[in-house]
């Protein structure tokens, strides 16, 4: 018999189009293992709303092991050494994983392959970050070229087909208990909202696509009203790996219309988050632009009131009716609607004035699809900050954009103190005078937040 073969397991929890899983299965007993290593990625750990998700997708990934023969290793501490302490266990040589991008895995993969015969595939994303790349041969740091070049280079490769069964080791190693790793919140338990929300898993993330894919030629005109909310909410399930964007560019290519054209470019985003940190690892801790080290942020650590204001913006207490929906949808439910996670940003960086990666750290902590690469992609666009961003002096006014995109239902769902209020007073309830009592006035006005930002950043640019 073959020697047993290792699949470390990360964020690629599916059986279907899975290269490590693939290879592995061509060559021998195969292993499949999941590590939890808190260590490796410091202050992104997993954060607790993708605690829960990892819990109920292990769930769902250990099913689908057990119908084709096999289980699924579960271990917690040091990636390199349970991997190693495993493969020693079953007499394995080689270690099948599909490759990441994040700097602590980047660094673990180099330190495994020092110990075992590390076998790396590109499974996760339409192509491999630094496959495109500029005339000169460097990749690209702005998304719209970055875009025409992905482009030009599909179709992506062909999907991969999932193992009907798969070949056992002699003995089978020794495998934590998945519920003795507490991933799921209990004093108190918050997640009620979220598994109300969410269905998790690979044959979910299908359920989910095939629902969906009627509604992809609308997604142009709809992506941006909340109320209607013409998602996909398929974020979390691309991003623990139960689905790849090579399924769902394949299963949607056939579409001929703008909202397709449209949702295509942002899977394509997903690509150019990881080409940019790639290029810039510490991407989501450090800005860019150094330049924005000098801005005078409010600071929630040494500055009582900003602290407050941080909080109160956490909370959904803005007084903002558009950003207090955002902020609470995204507690109850894990996630929030794209329009609005910028609206929110730009509330918090601009209105607030507090450094973006305060409001990353905790998108990163309530997202059930927080992705290193994306989030902070996406906040540093919001900031000014990044490589490729909006400008600081362009702030969004959220009563305008509440109005514009016709947020109301949205706000009536996820703000109920708010809910007998018809358009034009429910976008601000403050300016129509029917505040309820329940409800707080607005934090600062729109017109003085805009000011103090504009003030910090010409200080900034003065020097």
């Amino acid at each position: 018999m073959s020697d047993p073969q290792i699949v470390w397991l990360r964020r690629d929890l599916r059986m279907a189009d899975n290269p490590a899983i693939y290879h592995a299965a061509q060559q021998g007993p195969v292993v499949a293992v999941y590590v939890l290593d808190d260590e490796a990625p410091g202050r992104h750990k997993l954060g607790g709303a993708a605690r829960w998700w990892l819990h109920n997708s292990l769930e769902s990934l250990s099913k689908s092991l057990g119908k084709r023969n096999a289980r699924l290793i579960l271990r917690r501490g040091d990636a390199v050494e349970e991997l190693t302490t495993v493969a020693n266990a079953v007499g394995a040589k080689t270690v099948h994983a599909n490759r990441h991008y994040e700097p602590w895995w980047r660094k673990v993969q180099g330190a495994l392959a020092d110990e075992l015969d590390l076998q790396l595939y590109d499974g996760n994303y339409l192509f491999p970050a630094g496959h495109v790349t500029t005339g000169s041969g460097d990749p690209y740091k702005i998304y719209t070229p970055f875009l025409r070049a992905m482009r030009s280079e599909f179709p992506p490769r062909d999907e991969l087909p999932e193992p009907e069964t798969l070949s056992s080791p002699d003995s089978w190693p020794a495998s934590d208990d998945l519920g003795e790793w507490n991933l799921l919140p209990t004093k108190p338990d918050w997640s009620g909202g979220i598994e109300e929300f969410w269905n998790v898993g690979e044959e979910a993330a299908h359920q989910r696509l095939s629902e969906w894919e009627s509604d992809v030629g609308d997604y142009e005109d709809k992506r941006n009203l909340p109320s209607i909310d013409g998602s996909s909410r398929m974020s979390p399930h691309l991003h623990h790996g139960e689905i790849t964007p090579i399924q769902i560019w394949h299963a949607l290519k056939h579409k001929r219309s703008e909202g397709w054209q449209s949702y295509e470019s942002e899977l394509v985003w997903r690509d150019y988050a990881q080409n940019v940190i790639c290029q810039f690892p510490a991407y989501g801790s450090e800005n860019y632009r150094d330049d924005f080290d000098a801005l005078d942020w409010r600071d929630p650590e040494s500055d009582q009131e900003a602290a407050e204001d941080l909080k109160r913006w956490q909370k959904g207490r803005t007084g903002y009716p558009i950003v207090d929906a955002g902020m609470r949808q995204l507690y109850n439910r894990g996630w929030m609607h794209n329009r609005v996670r910028m609206i929110t940003a730009s509330f918090l960086i601009k209105h607030l004035l507090i450094d973006w990666r305060h409001g990353e750290q905790w998108f990163w902590d309530c997202l059930v699809d927080a992705d290193y690469g994306s989030n902070s992609v996406n906040w540093q666009w919001n900031s000014g900050t990044g490589v490729d961003s909006n400008m600081f002096s362009r702030i969004m006014a959220p009563l305008t954009q509440s109005e514009k995109f016709d947020a109301a239902g949205y706000i009536r769902e996820y703000v109920p103190e708010l809910a007998e209020l018809d358009a034009p007073a429910i976008h601000d309830p403050e300016a129509h005078d029917c505040l309820p009592d329940d409800y707080p006035p607005k934090m600062i006005a729109h017109k003085a937040g805009r000011e103090r930002a504009l003030d910090a950043y010409r200080a900034m640019k003065d020097g």
